[in-house]
């Protein structure tokens, strides 16, 4: 991950710690958008915001376990199609 994009739907294999305080601005920011659509009855976009909040949430927890030398939840590997055929 460089720059300023961080993708919370997105699974690498470790999130880059520089991105953790950027992680919390967009968590942050999808409960706002997420209180927001709350009150203005858009039911429509809060599944895919809360989405959007667990995954910014699991990689601060990432980050965070990575740092105090717990484990770290890498996700569910995804099988490969068989290219021998």
């Amino acid at each position: 991950m460089g720059g300023r994009h961080v993708c919370v739907r997105c699974s690498p294999l470790r999130p880059d710690p520089a991105q953790r305080g950027r992680l919390v601005e967009i968590r942050d920011n999808l409960l706002d958008r997420i209180a927001e659509a709350e009150r203005e009855g858009r039911r429509g976009e809060i599944e895919g915001l809360r989405v959007s909040v667990a995954g910014a949430e699991s990689r601060i927890g990432q980050i965070d376990a990575a740092a105090s030398g717990g484990p770290v939840a890498l996700g569910m590997p995804t099988p490969r199609a068989n290219r021998h055929g």
